[in-house]
């Protein structure tokens, strides 16, 4: 990755997700709260609590959150005019396979099924 590449993503990487990016990256990736709270080592009910704004997520817990999501190809939009949003990231933009392979929808949610 070019050095420049690698300052983009580390100045997104310091800005913390919203409880409505938290709900939508589930929904891309098709996992429940319980799936996230495994992959991302935190508890259910901090994810619960974060995602109905019953109470705010300490840093490290949002910050375990995102890299499980992004772990798993989620992109995070930050609000830039357009407002705030989540893709997946394309797989081929990574890695190009071989001509013949085919690249099935778990390798999507890889970071959250390991």
């Amino acid at each position: 990755m070019a050095q420049s590449q690698d300052k983009i993503l580390k100045s997104r990487n310091n800005v913390p997700i919203t409880a409505r990016q938290c709900r939508a990256a589930r929904g891309l990736l098709g996992i429940s709260q319980r799936d996230l709270a495994e992959a991302a080592s935190v508890s259910l009910s901090a994810i619960l609590d974060f995602e109905t704004a019953t109470r705010s997520p300490r840093s490290a817990t949002l910050a375990a959150l995102r890299r499980a999501f992004e772990d798993a190809g989620v992109l995070f939009i930050p609000i830039n005019g357009g407002g705030q949003g989540v893709r997946l990231r394309d797989p081929d933009h990574d890695a190009k396979p071989a001509p013949k392979e085919r690249r099935g929808k778990n390798e999507l949610r890889a970071g959250i099924d390991d």
